[in-house]
C-alpha cells in the first residue's frame, strides 16, 4: 500500500490526521462507515437538540486522543513499537464498531445477552481476516492479551481516551458545561509504571474534575428522565413486536436484516458471517423508518408506543431514592388497563418500572493511580484531602416508574 495522509476537520479538536494506509482502509470499510448512521447519544437529542453527533465522529475523536497519548508517552521514554502504535490506534477506532441501532438502548434486545464489546470483537476478527491478519496486535490490545497492559488501559479503563472523548464531545454537542474536562492536561500527565498507566501528581485536580464531570453528565444527560423514558419506550416497542411475531401476527420491518433479527433473533442466524452481515447493515435509519411504519399498525399497543416516540409524546417518569411500593405499581398498571380498555398484560407496556445507577469511581476496576515525584504510587481515592474517597465509590441508585399518566 502506498503512503497516505488524510486530514479530517473535527468540530471539537480541529484537524485529525490519518497517516497510515491500513487506518484509511478500515475507516473506508462499510462496517465502519455504518457508524455515520448511528447516534452517539440515542435519544438525548429529544432533550438537547444539538446532540445529533454520531458514533463515527466519537471514534475519530477517541483515535485523535489516542494519537496524542501515545506521542506523550513516547516522549517520556516509554517504548512503543510502530506495530504497537498502529495496533492501539486500530483498537480505539474499532472499539464501538459493535454498536447497533440506537446503541445502548437496544443493546440487549436485538441480540439478547450480548454486550456490544463482544460484537465489536467479532467484527474486528472478521476485519482481521479481510485485511490478511494485519489486526492481530489490535486484537491483542483490545482483549487485554498484549503484555503492555497500559495500551489496553488507554482503550478501556477508568481513564481511557474513549471516556475522555465522549465527555468532551457530548458536552460540546449538548451545551452542558458540566462535562467539560481538562483532557489535554490529563494526556500530558500520563506515564507508565510496570506496564500500567499512571498519572503524574500534578494532574490530581484534573482527574477529580474528570470523574465528577462523568457523574454529572450521567445524571444530567445520559440518565436524564426524558432520555430514559424514550429509550425504555423503544425497548417496549421491540418487545411488543417480538411478542406479536410469536403470536403469528404480521409485523414488517423497514429492511430485510432488521426483519430477520425480529423474526428469528441471533440464535437462528444461518451462520456467523450472515449474522455479522445482517447486524452491520442495520442502523438508526432502519429502526426509525420501521417505528414510523408501525404507527399505523393494527395493534393498539405497538401503534400507540410508536406514535408517542415519533411525535415526542414521551412517557412520564418519576424517580426516587427508595423502591416504589408494589401495591402502588400494580394499582397504576390496573388503572391504565381500565383507562385504555386493554388487558393488564398489555398495560405492562404502558406502565413499567426499574432502576438506574451510576458510580463515581470504582477502584476495583482499573484503578486510577497517582505517581508522586518520589516515585511512590497512590490510588486517587487515597491522596491527601481526596475529593474522591471511599464514600464516593458507592453507586448512586434511583428507582423509576414510567407511564403515559402523571404519577
Amino acid at each position: 500500500m502506498a503512503n497516505v495522509r488524510k486530514i479530517i476537520n473535527d468540530p471539537v479538536y480541529g484537524f485529525i490526521t490519518i497517516d497510515h494506509p491500513l487506518l484509511l482502509a478500515i475507516i473506508s470499510h462499510p462496517y465502519y462507515q455504518r457508524l455515520r448512521s448511528i447516534h452517539q447519544m440515542a435519544f438525548a437529542h429529544l432533550v438537547y437538540p444539538g446532540a445529533v453527533h454520531t458514533r463515527l465522529l466519537h471514534s475519530l475523536g477517541a483515535y485523535h486522543l489516542m494519537c496524542t497519548a501515545l506521542q506523550e508517552l513516547k516522549g517520556k521514554g516509554v517504548v512503543i513499537t510502530a506495530d504497537e502504535e498502529l495496533g492501539a490506534k486500530i483498537a480505539i477506532l474499532l472499539h464501538d464498531i459493535g454498536h447497533g441501532p440506537f446503541s445502548h438502548a437496544l443493546e440487549h434486545e436485538l441480540i439478547p445477552g450480548v454486550h456490544h464489546e463482544k460484537l465489536s470483537l467479532a467484527i474486528m476478527e472478521d476485519l482481521n481476516q479481510q485485511f490478511n491478519n494485519q489486526l492481530e496486535t489490535a486484537l491483542a490490545i483490545f482483549t487485554n492479551q498484549h503484555p503492555k497492559k497500559f495500551l489496553h488501559q488507554l482503550v478501556s479503563g477508568q481513564l481511557d481516551v474513549d471516556r475522555m472523548d465522549y465527555l468532551n464531545r457530548d458536552s460540546f454537542f449538548t451545551g452542558v458545561a458540566e462535562g467539560v474536562i481538562g483532557y489535554d492536561r490529563i494526556l500530558k500527565m500520563l506515564a507508565v509504571q510496570q506496564d500500567n498507566l499512571v498519572v503524574e501528581e500534578k494532574a490530581i485536580y484534573s482527574i477529580e474534575k474528570f470523574l465528577l464531570s462523568r457523574r454529572l453528565m450521567y445524571w444530567q444527560v445520559y440518565l436524564h428522565k426524558t432520555v430514559v423514558a424514550a429509550e425504555k419506550m423503544l425497548v417496549m416497542i421491540i418487545r411488543r413486536a417480538k411478542e406479536l411475531i410469536a403470536q403469528g401476527v404480521r409485523v414488517t420491518a423497514a429492511t430485510d436484516a432488521l426483519e430477520h433479527f425480529l423474526l428469528h433473533g441471533a440464535a437462528k442466524a444461518e451462520d456467523r458471517g450472515r449474522l455479522l452481515m445482517d447486524f452491520c447493515s442495520m442502523d438508526d435509519h432502519d429502526m426509525a423508518a420501521t417505528i414510523k411504519n408501525w404507527c399505523r399498525h393494527g395493534d393498539i399497543v405497538l401503534s400507540h408506543l410508536c406514535r408517542g416516540l415519533v411525535e415526542r409524546r414521551i412517557m412520564k417518569i418519576r424517580l426516587q431514592a427508595r423502591p416504589f411500593e408494589e401495591a402502588f405499581l400494580l394499582q397504576t398498571r390496573s388503572e391504565m388497563a381500565t383507562a385504555m380498555g386493554i388487558s393488564e398484560e398489555e398495560a405492562a407496556y404502558f406502565v413499567f418500572w426499574g432502576e438506574a445507577s451510576n458510580s463515581l469511581y470504582n477502584p476495583k476496576n482499573e484503578a486510577i493511580t497517582i505517581l508522586y515525584k518520589d516515585g511512590s504510587l497512590k490510588d486517587i481515592s487515597e491522596v491527601d484531602h481526596a475529593l474522591i474517597n471511599v464514600k464516593t465509590t458507592i453507586p448512586v441508585k434511583k428507582y423509576y416508574i414510567c407511564s403515559f399518566r402523571s404519577h
